[in-house]
């Protein structure tokens, strides 16, 4: 069995990666599974994440990326949206992902969109601190080396996603 496309989205809060994961999930021709930071942030219970939140993140964020590697074992295509991050337990996290994902068919794609755009969105957002895009930025990881990039400030999401697909599978038009 061949294994699925891994195709990790990394970009800060308010780049748009959850709106491209709805918009490829939503016109693409190939199915695609999503893991995502948020959700697996909600298997911690409150108190955890208030005791040490790092801790027990990092540890989900790394049971996650088992658990995309796991659908692309069974030939399934995964979104990771996701952002890498450099912090105490996830340090080297770039190196992490290179290494659980070794021999697997995955695309880092960079989703880009300016802080100050960002910083907009998370106002428009109640439950998003204005400055939080900042604040991931300068823990994001350095040296990715990127299969593809989008920028959300010039495209749409769906642009976007029509984008990323038509990188992975060719020139498909989507529905």
């Amino acid at each position: 069995m061949n294994k699925g496309q891994i195709v990790f989205l990394n970009g800060v809060t308010s780049s748009g990666k959850t709106s491209i994961v709805d918009a490829i999930q939503s016109r693409s021709p190939e199915f695609f599974y999503v893991v995502a930071n948020d959700l697996f942030e909600e298997t911690i219970g409150e108190r955890y994440l208030r005791e040490d939140y790092w801790k027990y993140l990092s540890e989900a964020i790394i049971m996650m990326y088992h658990t995309a590697r796991l659908f692309s074992d069974h030939g399934k295509h995964v979104l990771i949206d996701g952002i890498l991050v450099e912090r105490p337990g996830l340090a080297p996290h770039y190196e992490q992902v290179q290494s659980i994902f070794a021999g697997y068919p995955l695309t880092m794609v960079e989703v880009f969109c300016p802080l100050e755009v960002c910083r907009q969105r998370n106002l428009a957002r109640e439950h998003r601190g204005e400055g939080q895009s900042e604040e991931q930025h300068k823990l994001m990881a350095r040296n990715i080396e990127y299969g593809f990039k989008v920028n959300t400030h010039e495209n749409t999401s769906e642009e976007c996603a029509d984008l990323i697909v038509g990188h992975l599978f060719g020139e498909r038009s989507l529905e």
